[in-house]
């Protein structure tokens, strides 16, 4: 927290540190808007302030704010900002809406900034141990794996660990990282332990990162996040072709969802032979059943 934290003014720092002193949620994001309060996420619930920032922000301190997050160099981060976002030491991202500037029709900065979101990024060691033997089949042959989960509730995390088990399992494991979350990438290094045998293209669209995989690392392996673009198909295929495994992520609550979405030629197919599902009930992060390619569940309610 403390590497979002040193990015804050200093009495905002005071106020933010009294609430995790109060509060046991670890606070998972804030908000800072023109106009409005500071609001933080924890726990899944809204909290404002309650000192001199519980009180409308002016635009001079969200932009203020804004340039100490890109380290007062915007053109260093411009790629970045033309997506929406970028990626601050420790791999925690930072959401920013603003007035977009566009030229021939791409956007390709940002400026007039009124809205910024801190998103706290955590790494959980260990989180997908009780999974992995559920990736495989009675050869050792790591399984096409999907992980199917609404939007806030820990796939990054679990994928991210996943990774790093295969990793030390021994394979060559590619990561397609489009939105530097997996990895948490800053200035070329993962702030997370990805293993020792991970690859990253980091901030590389998935579709294309795939292929520049495939052609320049030869993974046996190869993990992106939230799948769904046509090209990201094209991207699948060619791994398929190529004999490469795939792990990754969508957006979703179950497989009739999945079906109605653009991946849902690839579940029909059985592509995919493993659906990881998750859930934030009781808590983030609860996976709710392990499926096969036929929908036959393997396992549920795993810790």
């Amino acid at each position: 927290m403390e590497q979002i934290l040193v990015k804050l003014p200093s009495e905002m720092q005071r106020e933010i540190s009294e609430f995790q002193s109060v509060h046991h949620e670890a606070i998972e994001e804030i908000r800072i808007r023109t106009g409005s309060p500071v609001i933080l996420l924890a726990g899944g619930k809204e909290y404002c302030l309650k000192g001199r920032y519980g009180r409308p922000l002016d635009s001079k301190l969200v932009q203020d704010i804004f340039n100490s997050v890109l380290d007062h160099s915007a053109y260093a981060y411009q790629d970045e900002l033309s997506k929406g976002y970028i990626t601050i030491e420790g791999g925690h991202r930072v959401g920013v809406c603003g007035r977009v500037i566009l030229e021939r029709g791409r956007i390709k900065a940002m400026k007039d900034i009124s809205s910024l979101n801190l998103r706290r990024s955590r790494e959980i060691i260990g989180v997908s141990d009780s999974l992995i033997p559920w990736l495989f089949d009675q050869k050792g042959r790591f399984l096409h794996t999907i992980i199917v989960s609404p939007p806030m509730c820990g796939k990054t995390t679990l994928l991210r660990d996943i990774v790093r088990n295969l990793s030390g399992l021994g394979f060559r494991v590619g990561v397609c990282d489009e939105r530097s979350e997996i990895a948490g990438c800053y200035r070329g290094v993962p702030s997370f332990d990805i293993g020792h045998r991970t690859d990253v293209l980091d901030g590389c669209p998935k579709g294309e990162g795939m292929l520049m995989l495939i052609r320049g690392m030869s993974p046996q392996i190869i993990a992106t996040d939230e799948i769904g673009k046509p090209e990201d198909i094209i991207g699948i295929e060619s791994a398929l072709c190529a004999g490469v495994g795939l792990l990754t992520t969508i957006h979703g609550k179950d497989r009739e969802e999945l079906l109605r979405s653009s991946i849902g030629n690839l579940v029909v197919s059985g592509v995919f032979k493993r659906y990881v599902y998750l859930s934030n009930t009781p808590r983030i992060g609860t996976i709710t059943a392990v499926a096969d390619e036929h929908n036959r569940i393997l396992y549920t309610a795993l810790p």
